[in-house]
């Protein structure tokens, strides 16, 4: 059985071993991180476009994210019902608030979304008698998923009926709870019907809508050659004043605007590319001490007969017991931090399977790379030098 050197070699001086795989562990904890939160703005932003009923989309012509959409008229979506194929269609306004705290009286932005109660033509695990609360003008539902800064809202509702709330300098009834969830872009939400949110926007038009809902009879989501169809003739009969979409492009327009038109995306982005830069540079410098150290030795080695490929071979196995023993733990504290960010920002955070493969394989080629660069100081080792 062959001795295993690589092994051997690294363990020799555990204090080196042991700040490389801290190292190691840093640079995993630094992308996972960077990872998640990148994950967690497009989880978080795109979840009101998978929450709409609907196989088709209207929105504005300049639509690009749903947090700053335009409204369009109303009519359009009526005329979209002349299109064969068209079964049904629905509308979801949208608008922004601001909600005072009724503990410290201290203000915040929210999202509003204002349906109509009896075909809300969005995916609720809000309760039928809540809904139907909403015909009441002034009545509204609280996201549960929202930042605590909006208050105790949900824990006054378990003790209450209702919650007095203040918002846009009017006086409100939060009749019940929905979940949406908080993102990089809104705080928190509340769900009302199509009246209120035109007593709480009263320069809004009645006419105007940000986002209208149309179901197919004759395509679904998984026909996706119909559907696309169905998509350009709707397109082509409303004309230029609106864009048509389907789900997916609903949703990736909202992910393609943050990755590359603000410049959260480009941070994550280069958080990533930072940690995998210090990784390689640990990673080189625990290396090429080691092949330093052990320069008589590979002359030995090479003087026996062994050849360069044999030596670059051990260099190699360093790197890839250095990438496992740096990745376990850098995995284990990354998930550990997910569950205290998400508990503290509320942000959609977890570890997936797709993620740890990704991350771990970046691990392997940041060891691959340094043992590569430092297996080259191999060729100094010369056999002559030893007599």
């Amino acid at each position: 059985m062959h001795l295993p050197l690589a092994w051997l070699q690294l363990i020799k001086n555990k204090s080196r071993f042991l700040v490389a795989v801290c190292g190691i562990a840093f640079a995993c904890i630094l992308i996972f991180v960077e990872m998640g939160f990148e994950q967690s703005l497009y989880i978080g932003c795109t979840k009101p476009h998978k929450a709409m009923e609907g196989d088709l989309f209207l929105v504005s012509p300049s639509y690009q994210t749903f947090y700053g959409i335009k409204s369009f008229s109303r009519r359009k979506l009526y005329q979209a019902l002349a299109v064969p194929g068209v079964e049904t269609i629905n509308s979801v306004r949208i608008g922004k608030g601001t909600m005072k705290n009724p503990e410290n009286k201290l203000f915040r932005d929210i999202l509003i979304f204002g349906i109509n109660p009896d075909y809300p033509g969005l995916k609720l695990d809000s309760r039928a008698a809540d809904l139907a609360s909403l015909k009441q003008i002034g009545n509204v539902l609280f996201d549960r998923a929202s930042r605590p800064e909006f208050g105790p809202i949900e824990m006054v509702l378990k003790s209450k009926q209702h919650c007095t709330i203040e918002v846009n300098k009017q006086t409100l009834k939060s009749t019940g709870l929905f979940t949406m969830g908080a993102s990089f872009a809104a705080d928190g939400n509340l769900l009302t019907s199509d009246m209120t949110i035109l007593k709480l926007e009263p320069k809004r038009s009645p006419d105007e809508i940000e986002v209208g809902l149309i179901k197919s009879g004759s395509a679904t989501a998984a026909d996706t050659d119909k559907l696309e169809k169905l998509r350009q003739q709707v397109q082509s009969y409303l004309g230029s004043s609106v864009q048509v979409l389907n789900g997916p492009t609903f949703a990736e327009r909202e992910k393609t605007y943050w990755a590359g038109s603000t410049g959260v995306g480009f941070i994550f982005g280069l958080g990533v590319l930072v940690g995998f830069i210090v990784g390689v540079v640990i990673v080189y410098q625990v290396l090429s001490s080691d092949v330093v150290d052990h320069l008589p030795e590979y002359a030995t080695l090479k003087a026996m007969g062994y050849s360069d490929r044999y030596l670059f071979g051990i260099i190699m196995q360093e790197a890839l017991i250095l990438s496992i023993a740096g990745f376990l733990p850098g995995v284990l504290a990354s998930a550990g931090i997910y569950e205290i960010a998400h508990a503290a920002t509320l942000y959609p955070l977890s570890m997936t399977p797709d993620r740890i493969a990704l991350v771990f394989v970046m691990t392997f080629l940041m060891c691959a790379i340094s043992g590569f660069i430092a297996a080259r100081k191999l060729h100094s080792a010369d056999p002559a030098e030893l007599f």
